[in-house]
């Protein structure tokens, strides 16, 4: 037996900072509960702070525009066309209608605590604490300290040496703001209690939005100004802040209510520590649950986050990058799962509206959930499906004439309707986004050793959607998924609504076979029977997986999305150790996809597939790519495009996810140690905490030739530990440490 692996140096880096505050939004930092959520630029004189909530979409559509297309009774010849030759057939298949954006998420305000009298030097320190969440800056004797209380639901800034006068305000003039939102504003003041309202009416909408914030001065004189109030003398400041979306108008006494008996009468000092610990100990006790640390040099462990960015190359910047994306994803997380931006905007016109795109992005942005121990983000996850369900079943009734469900490509997190779709991109023609929304949740299960009943009632109504759906067959005598959409590319030879997709004939398959898994003996034996008509996948003349199994359909490679490597990741239908020779076409289709227009989003799905292949060195190149495209704003948020082009929290949040699967990866019968670790960048180090799919904890130790982890099982389980030197059976058992050392 070799000797220990030697544990690298215990000095993880839980933050990052700036030496100067930020004039951009996207480079402000971040915090965020779930529900709402803050930038902060952390500038001494001009104090800003952003205000967004999850719920802050913007109106737009008029009655019936949000309705899924009604084209089941044109179904049929849609599949008569298809199957005999017309394979433009799909690009029709419209209700006429043009295309509807979902509803755009926007923020909301901005706190400003402005000093008329600024004495503190021009620049400010800001930094963000990971465990906290909460965001400092500091500039001589004055300190602001904002947070999102996971456990108050509210945002809370605290600033001591606020300056001789400050105009405390709440601004509406943020970038893109329509010229019809009708705002109205509120202050009442009393006792050193100021109480800031802001209404915000939609341009033609009895909905709206507000705004209110507490202001509690410890000493010191107030007076009220057009937009807020001026203060005096006050040694320390709290402000706490809500916003609500309603229809119709919203009285604030009951949130005022609410703030002043958050803040008690102990004064700002006690009511920011109160506050404080109940967070704290909440979002602390989530964020710790996994670390990551590859053994960097403290000196640059040291360094800004902006100082790190401008040198890729090093482990320091993968520690920062791997715990900022796990503090993100979990501070985007609770009333939602995180959004295209994840919580975070400063912009009206968010790019594509600021939504949940079903079709890789947020998968991809949830990928660490389980593995990663974040439940939080699981059920933010669950949340959003259970609100849209019925929904989800109007769409598989009016767009293919079946009982079931199907989910939208697209949704605004109100609606899980199918609306959002053109010529080009038949998204209401998809039939897998129902099975990729619901594996994180079967795999939370797997993780927890349980049958959720509500999620074996979703799996049973998308079984009887494929059972109603699968009914033509092809020329081969198996069953035709038609039409067929693979995200958002299109064959050669044939439109972007086809026949078999190689997602969605993976998909079908794997809705069936865990339907099974749950169902009585008589109706698990039919969906696996149903689930075995589907045809094989189809290796094309390149050696490749084929994106469509279908006579006729060649592949277009230089596309962004890798659909039809779903059966690799997420699931594991194909896998070096199962399927070696479908893992050799796989690995053929990924070496000849190409990155198209560079989105983050793409790269790191290149990734995550090379590293369920086990191919480090492509692994590797993705994590470089993203490293050194300039997708990082200061704010360690991601960009969507190279040199930090839109806003964008795919690279942030998919990161994480990355960097484990390189490490420890699981199946509910498999343990893979050190499957491809990226060379160069994670030669040596210490991952904490990863949940398997088969009840344990690991935590693994690894060096150049080498390894050591420690499982903690919470359940009996047989499984194989695939790991550098060879194969074997382990035997866990509940509460027993099993200890792994390289051979």
């Amino acid at each position: 037996m070799s000797a220990p692996v030697p544990v690298p140096p215990r000095t993880p880096v839980h933050g990052t900072w700036e030496p100067a505050p930020a004039t951009r939004w996207e480079d402000a930092f971040l915090t965020g509960n779930g529900r709402h959520g803050a930038l902060v630029y952390g500038d001494p004189v001009d104090d800003r702070v952003i205000v967004t909530h999850h719920t802050l979409v913007r109106p737009h559509h008029r009655p019936g525009d949000t309705d899924p297309p009604r084209l089941a009774d044109r179904l049929g010849a849609l599949q008569d066309a298809l199957l005999s030759g017309d394979l433009a057939a799909a690009e029709t298949f419209t209700d006429g209608r043009p295309l509807r954006w979902i509803q755009s998420f926007h923020p909301g305000f901005l706190t400003r605590v402005r000093d008329e009298t600024p004495e503190h030097a021009p620049g400010a320190r800001r930094e963000v604490d990971f465990t906290t969440g909460v965001v400092t800056s500091t500039a001589g004797d004055r300190v602001s300290r904002v947070l999102a209380s996971r456990a108050d639901d509210l945002l809370v800034q605290y600033v001591t040496g606020p300056g001789a006068r400050v105009r405390v305000e709440l601004d509406h003039r943020l970038d893109g703001v329509p010229p019809g939102l009708a705002v109205g504003r509120g202050v009442a003041t009393a006792h050193g209690e100021t109480l800031l309202t802001l209404r915000a009416g939609y341009p033609g909408s009895t909905l709206g939005y507000t705004g209110v914030t507490l202001v509690v001065a410890d000493t010191g004189r107030t007076a009220l100004t057009d937009r807020g109030v001026r203060v005096e003398g006050a040694g320390r400041l709290l402000l706490l802040t809500r916003v609500r979306r309603h229809d119709g108008p919203l009285d604030p006494a009951g949130e005022a209510a609410a703030l002043r008996a958050l803040a008690g009468e102990d004064g700002p000092a006690a009511a920011y520590r109160r506050l404080l610990g109940r967070h704290a100990e909440l979002h602390g006790a989530a964020y710790r649950r996994t670390a990551l640390d590859l053994a960097a040099d403290p000196a640059e462990r040291a360094l800004s986050g902006s100082a790190l960015l401008a040198r890729p190359a090093g482990p320091a910047l993968l520690e920062r990058l791997f715990a900022a994306g796990r503090y993100h994803l979990l501070s985007s997380s609770g009333l939602y799962p995180p959004r295209l931006c994840g919580l975070w905007t400063g912009d009206w016109d968010t790019a594509w509206a600021g939504g949940f795109t079903t079709d890789a992005n947020l998968a991809l942005q949830t990928a660490s959930a389980v593995a990663a121990g974040l439940p939080e983000v699981t059920e933010a996850h669950r949340a959003l499906i259970r609100g849209q369900t019925a929904d989800w079943r109007a769409n598989a009734r009016a767009v293919f004439g079946t009982r079931g469900i199907t989910a939208p490509a697209h949704t605004d997190g109100e609606s899980g309707h199918t609306y959002h779709f053109d010529r080009a991109y038949p998204l209401h023609l998809w039939t897998a986004a129902a099975d990729w929304l619901l594996l994180p949740l079967l795999e939370a299960d797997e993780a927890d050793g349980r049958r959720d009943p509500w999620l074996t009632g979703l799996l049973d109504e998308l079984a009887d959607f494929y059972e109603d759906f699968l009914t033509r067959t092809g020329p081969d005598g198996h069953l035709a998924v038609v039409p067929s959409y693979s995200p958002e590319n299109r064959p050669r030879g044939g439109g972007p609504g086809a026949v078999n997709a190689t997602m969605d004939l993976s998909a079908a398959r794997h809705a069936l076979t865990a339907a099974a898994d749950r169902a009585p003996a008589d109706r698990a034996a039919r969906l696996r029977a149903l689930a075995d008509r589907l045809p094989p996948h189809r290796v094309n003349e390149d050696g490749a997986l084929a994106e469509w199994a279908w006579p006729g359909l060649g592949d277009r490679y230089d596309h962004r999305h890798l659909s039809h490597l779903y059966p690799v990741w997420p699931l594991d239908e194909i896998t070096p150790y199962d399927t070696p020779a479908l893992a050799r076409a796989a690995a053929r289709a990924l070496e000849l996809r190409g990155s198209e227009n560079d989105s983050a989003h793409g790269h790191l799905h290149q990734g995550l597939v090379a590293a369920r292949l086990g191919d480090a060195r492509r692994t590797g190149d993705a994590l470089r790519r993203v490293l050194g495209g300039d997708y990082f704003h200061a704010s360690l948020m991601s960009a969507h495009y190279p040199e930090r082009n839109v806003y964008n929290a795919d690279a942030a949040h998919a990161l994480p996810a990355l960097l484990v699967e390189a490490l420890v990866r699981s199946t509910p019968g498999r343990l893979v140690l050190l499957p491809a670790p990226p060379p160069g960048l994670c030669a040596r180090g210490r991952l904490t905490g990863v949940r398997t799919r088969f009840g344990a904890r690991v935590d693994l130790d690894w060096a150049p030739g080498e390894y050591r982890a420690v499982l903690r099982p919470s359940r009996d389980a047989e499984v194989e530990l695939c790991a550098p030197g060879g194969r074997r059976r382990l035997a866990l058992r509940a509460g027993a440490e099993h200890r792994l050392v390289s051979p």
